[in-house]
């Protein structure tokens, strides 16, 4: 199987032409390819076919095998790779994903995309469309926003948002580059609060356009970016007053820029896109 290893700020992917290669167990070559150790290394696998209501589909992996429906990071990449590559050439392309259709503009310097701005829909909000289990949050009413939740013993204050897969943000007065993750993170992933597991934001507030920002990604544990969670932690940021409309985020991988329209309803996300190697692997 031919394939290219990308990232955008550090979630790095797999990625695989579905138009010339077939992956027919996509769950269990997803874990293959994701082991640091045994295989290539990603935080996933993502394959790029053709689609009769977009431009391209994009099929996305976790490291454990799970389907994800959306990867703000990871759609990028797959914008590189279709111009790069050849299989597009236009500059503003729709890309097919669990999420809906999402449709991205493509900045190109010397024949080579550089940076991706991605329409990422409409966040929602309402709980049972997130999902949460709502007995869990008994004073929350039509948004779950700064809302206590009791975590293995600790209570945190979260807001939940989706956008197009389920994430719950905690600002946190600690510097979240201290956070021990991988201790704190699986207990936020399974918490019975979230019927379909969640990926959890730890966000730091540097000023009203600029946040710090940790992820722990259901199915792949801590990445250095998360494109759908940088977006949910904006409009999270928002809906708490902590913020403007756009917003700088950093990240352990890089930054991303994040704007919510708000009268329009729907985020924004810019940010780089990355070609690590290519190569060929035995599956």
């Amino acid at each position: 199987m031919k394939f290219v290893k990308m990232h955008g700020c550090g979630n790095d992917y797999v990625y695989v032409n579905g138009f010339t290669e077939k992956v027919k167990n996509p769950s269990e070559v997803a874990q293959m390819v994701s082991d640091r150790h045994f295989g290539i290394g990603s935080d996933g696998l993502i394959i790029i076919n053709p689609s009769q209501v977009a431009d391209f589909e994009m099929a996305m992996y976790n490291a454990d095998g799970s389907r994800g429906e959306m990867c703000g990071n990871g759609i990028r990449c797959v914008a590189k790779f279709v111009y790069d590559f050849g299989l597009a050439d236009k500059t503003s392309i729709s890309v097919e994903t669990l999420a809906g259709i999402k449709y991205l503009d493509l900045t190109v310097k010397d024949g080579k995309v550089v940076t991706v701005r991605v329409n990422m829909g409409a966040p929602i909000l309402t709980p049972a469309e997130i999902p949460v289990e709502p007995s869990l949050f008994p004073a929350a009413g039509e948004q779950i926003v700064s809302q206590p939740l009791k975590v293995a013993g600790k209570e945190y204050k979260v807001t939940c948002v989706s956008m197009g897969n389920p994430h719950d943000v905690i600002f946190m007065e600690e510097d979240v580059r201290t956070l021990d993750l991988e201790k704190i993170g699986p207990d936020f992933e399974h918490h019975p609060a979230f019927p379909k597991r969640t990926n959890t934001e730890f966000v730091n507030v540097i000023d009203e356009t600029h946040l710090r920002m940790r992820v722990w990604e259901r199915g792949s544990g801590e990445t250095l970016a998360c494109g759908t969670g940088t977006c949910a932690t904006v409009v999270a940021a928002v809906l708490n007053g902590l913020t403007k409309d756009a917003v700088d985020v950093e990240l352990l991988g890089g930054s991303l820029h994040i704007e919510w329209d708000r009268e329009a309803n729907l985020v924004y996300m810019t940010g780089p896109a990355t070609v690590v190697y290519c190569g060929e692997i035995d599956i």
